[in-house]
């Protein structure tokens, strides 16, 4: 997984009636846009994040 500053990353939800969540990723702490990434997620807390196979990363354009 690659992801950038600005980028948003989806969180699917891993079980019947939980729901897709989604953030804004404002560091990527590993090299080369690897894993983790710090979150800021649209509720507004922020969280370190070890994305699993529930994560997607829509890249940011300008």
């Amino acid at each position: 997984m690659h992801a950038e500053v600005g980028d948003l990353l989806h969180v699917r939800g891993r079980t019947v009636g939980s729901h897709e969540r989604q953030g804004e990723v404002l560091e990527v702490r590993g090299e080369n846009g690897a894993p983790p990434y710090l979150i800021r997620f649209d509720d507004g807390h922020e969280s370190l994040v070890f994305p699993g196979t529930d994560c997607v990363v829509e890249h940011h354009t300008s």
